[in-house]
């Protein structure tokens, strides 16, 4: 993974072996960035995400491996209880364009992502809420 800063943005490629969220988390950590926006497109050939289930209050997860586009991802860098929190959501298109996508937990970069990060001036934490059973944004 490379990047660099332009001004409050930054522009990261990741490349082929790189995982995602782990690499972000890592990027977030580095550059002290307490709250911003994410968005990004790339590839992968393995993907954990999930769509959370509302009655259970657990996400159901998804593997798939495989070819994909990244054709959207989109969320936040901010923190909870002071230590860097990713929340990121993440769409993929199969070879014959079918799209899949949800919470996403983990990718493996399979040609390369081109992540944009712009680093908002606040410090935005999160908190376990029970009755909806997830991390929730606090202010």
């Amino acid at each position: 993974m490379e990047y660099t800063k332009c001004g409050n943005t930054y522009v990261v490629r990741m490349d082929k072996g790189d995982e995602l969220v782990e690499s972000l988390l890592g990027f977030a950590k580095k550059e002290n960035i307490k709250f911003a926006a994410v968005s990004g497109i790339g590839a992968t050939n393995d993907v954990d995400f999930g769509c959370f289930n509302t009655k259970i209050k657990q996400y159901k997860g998804i593997n798939m491996k495989g070819d994909f586009e990244i054709t959207s991802l989109v969320g936040n860098i901010n923190t909870m209880n002071g230590e860097s929190y990713i929340h990121l959501h993440i769409n993929i298109a199969d070879e014959d364009g079918n799209i899949h996508g949800g919470h996403l937990k983990r990718a493996n970069i399979s040609v390369t992502g081109e992540i944009v990060i712009t680093a908002i001036d606040a410090v935005i934490d999160r908190r376990f809420d029970g009755e909806v059973g997830t991390n929730l944004l606090t202010f």
